[in-house]
């Protein structure tokens, strides 16, 4: 597998644009089934998950490909509904495809979804709500069959305000008979992206962004172009790096709006932040302050995506810092990493104490997840030495080249590549 070299200790510098959102781009690649057509989306990012998508579309009869940052999908040939076994397994967000398969074609089969393992995701609320509107639903053997002869619009509530379930719902419903109403519903700026791409496409569909949204039912939507909204996460992933590692960098092309519990903590830690409009410029120049307590939660509040990333700055600032996760209980996988850099924390059920210290080292750490391994990526730029992050693949499924990217900033980071073994001549 693919390791990541970073030769840390280096203030990151200059100006970076942020790419599109992979969490708002997949539901649109996936909504894009809806409409027979070709679909031309843009700022779409080069990422493992946005090819397993494809990959998955083109196996179901699709057209697809990738050029740039522009994605092209010609939805009309597809003729199945069956989701491969060995590619869902690859990517949790195949369960996005649940509902416009079922809306199109009547029925759908997929598997359990595999992705990071950072603690357990059910999905009983995409299940539910499609029951709701009126699919039936068969389990077994690991695999799950839904069908209907018609969907219709009903009221649902969510338990949980369940990003996927939310997203599911709203295309199963866009082509549904009536009115769908949501209550309960998940507020994510991706969530918005996708109303916006769907009414793009012709439905009726207002709320997203708030916990009610209000479906009605169109009978036909059309094949459209596209831009993906920018990446949040990755936006924020920049902005602690810069923090970290005590640089002075600029953000073009943010949603600043989407920033704003992020923004909230790093100025808390002392950290300089000023705004114009879609560019943030980031700067600490001194050790960060540490921040007293952050508590993981859907948003508008302190995303779950960000944490492990942040609690590297934690463990640079001056000070006790808590950090409570409420939404992944798997999330703390980077904590036993971070130790072998001499960071100070220990957790105790779904709580991390972060005693800060003035420097981390350099060693080889493993990267577990997506986000653990982006987190492993700044405490090596920021650490004193070499860092080897291995597994580099868990991170590419979410940063579109992340040694590419820093390397614009002026870190010292690269990818090595497993070397082939000899080749056996006997055989």
């Amino acid at each position: 597998m693919d390791k990541l070299v970073i030769e840390g200790g280096i203030p990151l510098s200059g100006t970076i644009r942020i790419h599109g959102a992979k969490n708002a781009a997949l539901p649109i690649l996936a909504a894009s089934l809806l409409a027979e057509g070709v679909h031309s989306l843009h700022n779409v990012p080069n990422l493992l998950d946005i090819e397993t998508m494809l990959a998955i579309m083109e196996r179901l009869g699709c057209r697809a490909g990738h050029d740039g940052d522009t994605v092209t999908v010609d939805t009309a040939p597809a003729c199945s509904s069956h989701v491969p076994e060995d590619l869902m397994k690859q990517m949790r967000s195949s369960i996005f495809l649940m509902g416009p398969l079922l809306a199109r074609f009547g029925e759908v089969t997929i598997y359990q979804p595999g992705g990071c393992a950072i603690g357990e995701r059910k999905i009983d609320l995409h299940l539910r709500g499609l029951q709701a509107l009126g699919a039936e639903i068969e389990e077994g053997n690991g695999k799950i069959y839904c069908s209907a002869e018609r969907l219709r619009g009903c009221d649902i509530h969510l338990d949980y305000p369940s990003v996927g379930a939310t997203e599911n719902i709203m295309m199963a419903a866009a082509t549904a008979e009536g009115t769908t109403t949501v209550s309960g519903a998940a507020r994510e700026p991706e969530i918005q992206d996708l109303q916006n791409f769907l009414n793009r496409m012709g439905a009726s569909i207002i709320g997203a962004g708030t916990d009610t949204i209000t479906i009605q039912g169109v009978q036909k939507l059309q094949s459209c172009s596209y831009e993906v909204i920018p990446d949040r996460i990755v936006a924020g992933t920049v902005m602690i790096a810069a923090a970290a590692t005590r640089g002075d960098v600029t953000l073009t092309h943010t949603n600043v709006g989407h920033l704003n519990s992020l923004i909230h903590v790093l100025k808390r830690a002392g950290v300089q932040i000023t705004v114009c409009n879609d560019i943030i410029n980031i700067s600490c120049m001194g050790r960060p302050r540490s921040v007293e307590r952050i508590v993981t939660s859907p948003y508008p509040s302190f995303p779950t995506d960000l944490q492990s990333q942040i609690m590297v700055l934690l463990a640079l600032a001056d000070g006790f810092s808590v950090i409570k996760e409420t939404v992944f209980e798997g999330r703390f996988k980077h904590v036993e990493e971070m130790a072998r850099m001499g960071a100070d924390i220990s957790t105790h059920l779904n709580r991390a104490f972060i005693r800060g210290v003035k420097r981390l080292y350099g060693a080889t750490v493993e990267a577990t997840d997506l986000r653990a391994g982006a987190a492993l990526v700044i405490a090596g730029l920021a650490a004193q030495g070499t860092t080897v992050v291995e597994q580099a693949h868990h991170i590419d499924r979410g940063y579109d080249g992340i040694e590419l990217l820093f390397q614009k900033l002026g870190a010292r980071i690269s990818r090595k590549m497993p070397v082939p073994g000899p080749i056996d001549l006997a055989n």
